[in-house]
């Protein structure tokens, strides 16, 4: 899945908010290339449609083949006896974890599921039959997890419960039966619920989606799913848990013209009396929260490349977008079952734009779901942004079809298996088909950042982080399972060698298919992969919260490297600095890079051949900060030419960082990119305006005068490349160059360069004016940005227009955005009243807000409309669900005062913050770590701007 949180908090936001460009992508899903393998251990149906085990290698049959209906049963282990012990196993450690999860004496083994949904009262009947597995008879009871739904019988094999009892904060429903009921059931016996729920308005569990139909312009409804983490149990009483796997039948009935889909493909569909009915395949073992159905009017696109059926559906009239993510499925489909030799296992692929939704999308097995903007795409207008950002969230969920779906975590501490994997593997598959891309290279300034900006708060948490409650789940759904876990392995792969990855990779996969396992299962597979000892190295990665600083020391040619723990706001106590990582020196010199060094003890001292040019960790592949002295950041500001991309990449995120947190001065980050004004690399360029908006936003409260003295400096940052590219873009240009031309334009219009800024007003007049080619798809969000800067209530109304009446979703939401960075309070009022009146959807209101932390009267704004609006951002997003969270990160991480660390900490004193806790920690932990930066660095960056002419 591609949370919410993760999507704000990614990269693209980072760069909306200083210029508007949308180039980058978040950090979330990424992209290399693997070998074929020969082998697949996937299931093939053949002419007669029968369904033939695994293929050998050189393709040929491993087993004899069995009929298609019995496609799963046929392959997944279901002894009773193994199935007792380790779920015993499972209940025992929860538990000892203190766990808050379900009794052990019964587990699923295959639901048989029906809802009806009524789109007109949004209501759905449904009745759910669970057949079980009893592990002890002696408990005449069943409980399972159930919110938001009402049970109107519960029977086992005709014998009707006699108490049902819910709790609504355990989000459980028991059902008590006569003693002796499961013990005289026989060897199945089947649970069955008859019930009645909610399409609720929450984007959770089966609710409802409100879009306008394109061709008739009336308003309408979609019934769809989003059941991760644990939202199943708001659609069907279920054993809501990741290692409760099951088979399950499902049945759809709806109104005779509505689509109906699920994970499987349609086993039979009867339409009678204006009622349609279908009855689905039945799925593989799965975990619940993999489970997926919509019923709505769509219309879709295929790509009959591959071996499967591929669609993309839409409401109608949007379905023409949908080409280039089926075209990239089927591509990428083939491209894993290659790489990893076992065959995507499922009869068909759908992927569904969902008009409203809290997540990024959604990974459920053959049925992915998605926000609209994440997977239709009119590349011709759209931004380059858009569509990284579409290749990347098509291939992240794609590889969540064997991690994460195959394969599932056993526990939801092991998220990261699920997300970190499917983030590597999208970067990994995305090098394969758009090498001009780089995106090895921007890994760099992308997840790698993403990754260090969260594990430096004090409020961070491990890779495996201990889940007791539903309420604490879905706050881990953030860059350190995505982007940590992710970028922990692409540390390991450098290390063990790719091939070797891989191929341990594989054999993970293949032993634990169709079930749920651990870190330290992938730990043994890639150190029988590889003969070393990997799990002893890693354990630490994963269990250990943080990363460290390498502090380098130098005496002639003996240097010196200590590591402690970094935090952004550098008051590290004592208690949080004993763990030792194992660090991957990676020393590069004139020589190349010596990988023998590791750092695994608090200092060691290593003796240089020539100490002249050096750099630690080699192409930036560790996870971890270095910290030189004054004079060896002047030397690396010179040899540029001895650095590659991701060296030069790391460098200013380092010195950026460094400076953030007090190790070294904002002097030596000025002056390192200062050194490096004719950068040729985009992705250099893009960590240069990343860090230099980071900056800005910390300096936002500060005197005008030092903030014109921030504009000014990036002006003449950005100056020379940008005279010399220009900003039209030219169907010649390389993807680099579009990039590049694209950043220096936003950076310059965003730090009030007069030609830039010039140009773009008078492109959006031009546009406005009638002219639909004024400005360049690529550039658009710069421009609204730049007349939302100019301001006036002619600009705001035209913004308005735009976003009603849109050329494309990528211009709806650059409008929306640009509503939000108007300086006049009365239109900034204008805008917050637009969120609550459905003129934004629900899944939208964090846009606008998100342009408002681009002004301090918009992010003083902002916070006050959030208090005066609390109760009612309750009641429309439930502190359990995901999007609370972002509202309260966005409301507030834009301040930089500890004045404002108080206010927030009194405004939230006397209120529930279940659900949201960790993310209201970690934003003041952001605003702590700038207010110190500003508290202790403004004379230098004061003196550094009038010593250059910056400011007077």
């Amino acid at each position: 899945m591609i949370p919410l949180r993760t999507l704000y908090l990614g990269r693209v936001a980072r760069l909306a908010a200083p210029n508007g460009a949308m180039l980058a992508r978040t950090s979330l899903a990424k992209f290399n290339h693997a070998p074929a393998r020969t082998m697949s251990t996937g299931l093939n149906r053949n002419s007669s449609n029968q369904v033939t085990g695994p293929t050998a290698p050189f393709g040929s049959p491993a087993r004899v083949t069995a009929p298609a209906r019995s496609l799963f049963t046929h392959t997944t282990h279901s002894c009773a006896k193994c199935d007792k012990a380790a779920r015993t196993l499972t209940q025992t450690l929860a538990n000892n974890n203190n766990r808050e999860v379900l009794p052990a004496n019964v587990t699923p083994l295959h639901y048989h599921l029906q809802v009806e949904p009524d789109l007109e009262t949004f209501k759905f009947d449904g009745r759910v039959k669970i057949e079980l597995q009893v592990n002890d008879d002696s408990v005449d009871s069943v409980k399972l997890n159930s919110i938001e739904i009402d049970i109107h019988s519960a029977q086992i094999n005709d014998v009707p419960a006699e108490a049902i009892n819910s709790d609504t904060d355990s989000q459980t429903t028991e059902f008590v039966f006569p003693k002796g009921t499961l013990a005289q059931s026989g060897a199945k016996p089947t649970l069955d619920i008859a019930f009645t729920g909610t399409l609720n308005e929450n984007m959770a569990g089966f609710y409802r989606a409100k879009y306008e139909d394109k061709l008739t312009g009336e308003t309408k409804y979609m019934a769809t799913t989003q059941m991760e983490p644990t939202d199943a149990r708001r659609a069907f009483p279920c054993f809501d848990e990741p290692n409760l796997k099951a088979t399950f039948d499902i049945t759809l009935v709806s109104k005779d013209y509505l689509t109906h889909l699920s994970n499987m493909d349609v086993k039979e569909e009867i339409i009678k009396g204006g009622k349609k009915t279908t009855h689905f395949n039945t799925s593989p073992k799965m975990s619940t929260y993999l489970v997926a159905f919509i019923v709505a009017e769509l219309k879709y696109v295929e790509n009959k490349d591959f071996r499967i059926p591929i669609r993309v559906y839409a409401t109608p009239g949007n379905e023409k977008d949908g080409q280039y993510a089926a075209d990239l499925t089927a591509k990428t489909l083939a491209f894993f079952e290659s790489s990893f030799g076992i065959q995507y296992p499922l009869p068909k692929m759908d992927n569904v734009a969902v008009h409203e939704f809290s997540a990024g999308a959604m990974e459920n097995w053959g049925l992915v779901t998605y926000r609209v903007v994440d997977v239709l795409l009119d590349k011709e207008h759209a931004t380059l942004g858009r569509i990284q950002r579409v290749a990347e969230v098509v291939q992240h969920e794609l590889a969540h079809q064997w991690f994460g779906n195959l394969v599932t975590m056993d526990w939801w501490e092991g998220l990261w298996l699920n997300e970190g994997f499917a983030t590597w593997m999208s970067w990994y598959s995305c090098n394969e088909f758009q090498p001009e891309w780089k995106v090895w290279e921007q890994y760099v300034t992308d997840t790698l950042q993403g990754a260090l900006s969260l594990d430096s708060l004090r409020s961070s948490h491990p890779i495996e982080v201990p889940v007791k409650k539903a309420d604490e789940i879905n706050q881990i759904f953030d860059a350190i399972s995505y982007a940590k876990g992710s970028s922990l392995l692409r540390m390991i792969s450098k290390w063990l060698g790719e091939d070797v990855f891989i191929k341990g990779v594989s054999q993970y996969l293949v032993k634990f298919k169709y079930g749920n396992a651990k870190t330290e299962d992938l730990w043994d597979s890639l150190a029988e992969a590889s003969g070393k000892d990997v799990r002893g190295v890693m354990d630490i990665w994963t269990k250990k919260v943080g990363f460290p600083v390498i502090s380098v020391e130098e005496d002639g040619s003996s240097v010196t490297f200590k590591q402690n723990r970094y935090l952004s706001t550098g008051d590290v106590k004592p208690e949080e600095d004993e763990t030792l990582y194992p660090v991957f020196l990676a020393l590069k010199t004139k020589d190349g890079v010596d990988n023998s060094q590791v750092l695994n003890e608090r200092q060691k001292t290593v003796e240089l051949a020539d100490a002249d040019f050096f750099k630690v960790n080699g192409d930036q592949s560790g996870i971890y900060i270095t910290s030189y002295s004054d004079e060896r950041w002047a030397k690396l500001g010179t040899q540029a030419d001895l650095l590659s991309v991701e060296d030069r990449t790391g460098l200013v995120a380092d010195v950026n960082n460094l400076a953030a947190s007090g190790y070294t001065s904002t002097s030596n980050f000025f002056n390192l990119i200062s050194n490096w004004k004719n950068e040729e690399s985009f992705v250099v360029w893009q960590q240069i305006l990343n860090s230099m908006a980071g900056l800005k936003s910390t300096w936002i409260f500060e005197s005008q005068e030092a903030r014109d003295g921030l504009n000014a400096f990036t002006r003449d940052l950005v100056k020379n490349k940008t005279s010399s590219l220009g900003w039209n873009i030219n169907s010649t240009d390389s993807f680099a160059t579009q990039h590049l031309k694209v950043s220096l334009f936003g950076a310059a219009c965003g730090a009030q360069e007069p030609t830039a800024e010039k140009a773009a007003i008078e492109m959006f007049e031009k546009y406005t004016a009638g002219d639909k080619e004024a400005i360049p798809a690529l550039i658009k969000p710069i421009v609204f940005n730049a007349a939302a800067r100019v301001g006036s209530k002619a600009n705001y109304e035209k913004l308005y227009q735009i976003y009603l009446k849109p050329l494309s979703s990528d211009e709806k939401l650059a409008a929306l955005r640009a509503l939000g960075r108007f300086t006049d309070a009365e239109l900034l009022q204008r805008t917050l009243g637009y969120l609550f009146d459905g003129t934004v959807l629900s899944q939208d209101i964090y846009i606008p807000m998100g342009g408002m932390r681009a002004t301090p009267e918009g992010i003083e704004a902002l916070w006050a409309w959030t208090q005066e609006n609390w109760d009612e951002l309750v009641r429309r997003l439930p502190p359990g669900l995901s999007m609370l969270g972002t509202i309260v990160t966005v409301s507030t991480s834009g301040f930089t005062s500890f004045k404002k660390i108080d206010e927030i900490k009194a405004f939230y004193a006397d209120k529930s913050t279940k659900g949201f806790d960790q993310g209201l920690a970690q934003s003041l932990d952001s605003i702590r770590t700038k207010a110190q930066w500003v508290e202790r660095d403004a004379a230098n960056v004061y003196a550094y701007l009038k010593e250059h002419g910056y400011c007077k």
